[in-house]
């Protein structure tokens, strides 16, 4: 065990439930990882994450910096925050970029890659696709059903299916490369109301997306998703405590997950350490089974 990994270790030990912000709390978390040694490391790998000027997008471009890869920052609008995550991937040594792209629009998404792949990071070999149409916050809240449902169809769908399949291509002539998708660990299973309706729709398309993108995309390069639970981002911080009570009822962890805990596992899942496993989708909940 190296030095750096102790002395983080017994820093984040002492310092973590003290009150750091998110940003610091993600920093030292980051280095504490990226120090023990032979961790799925991603040095020469250059990453692409969307949706990742906050939340779960956000912790996953930090763990994947912190693991050696240079990192592309997406966003729709908010820029300021994304070269705010851009900045913290360059702390922890790593290159990065940012490239601002509406994913809910098709020349977008078509200009998006092109982008990506000509950026002066290098070719990316790790597409990570985690943005999606917030419909619990801001303005969105307030729109039709009809609305959301559009609206997810087009970020959530149609943006996932299109960047995939063209990223897809490319990286089959590049040779290697790994796509990662995030579901829902309850569109399966089915939750009530709105939002439940909502999000099984998009968040199976998706997962259903993954399984046979793997098929068409072997062996050259692997497709798979993550499924999480209860994770507290923007919404699960301000949620009431109705839902939490819900949260711990129904997690067996008898806690709400971190974007840290997603971070962690999509880490594994685009290392080389997990080169057997294609076309699957894995639940990261707390240990929810119903």
């Amino acid at each position: 065990m190296n030095l750096e990994f102790r002395l983080l270790r017994a820093f984040a030990a002492e310092r973590l439930n003290s009150g750091l912000s998110q940003e610091f709390e993600s920093h030292v978390w980051c280095r504490l990882v990226s120090s023990h040694p032979g961790f799925a490391d991603l040095t020469a790998r250059t990453a692409v994450v969307t949706g990742s000027s906050s939340g779960i997008g956000r912790a996953i471009a930090l763990e994947l910096a912190a693991a050696g890869a240079d990192v592309v920052v997406h966003c729709r609008r908010s820029v300021g925050r994304a070269e705010q995550v851009a900045t913290a991937v360059r702390d922890l040594g790593r290159r990065a970029a940012v490239i601002a792209a509406d994913l809910g629009d098709v020349q977008d998404c078509e200009q998006f890659v092109n982008e990506c792949w000509e950026s002066e990071l290098g070719r990316p070999s790790i597409w990570v696709n985690n943005a999606g149409a917030d419909l619990l916050t801001g303005d969105a809240a307030s729109m039709s059903y009809a609305e959301k449902l559009h609206r997810l169809y087009e970020v959530d769908v149609r943006g996932t299916v299109l960047l995939s399949r063209a990223i897809g291509r490319r990286m089959i002539d590049l040779g290697r490369g790994v796509i990662l998708n995030i579901g829902w660990d309850q569109a399966d299973r089915g939750m009530e109301g709105d939002s439940g309706e909502l999000f099984s729709v998009s968040k199976n398309a998706i997962m259903g997306l993954t399984r046979s993108l793997a098929l068409s995309l072997a062996p050259a390069v692997r497709v798979n998703a993550i499924a999480p639970g209860w994770i507290r981002t923007a919404w699960g911080e301000q949620a009431g405590d109705e839902w939490h009570q819900r949260v711990l009822r129904e997690t067996p962890l008898d806690r709400w997950g971190e974007p840290q805990d997603i971070a962690k596992l999509a880490r594994f899942l685009v290392s080389d350490e997990a080169s057997y496993i294609t076309g699957q989708v894995i639940n990261a909940n707390g240990g929810a089974v119903r």
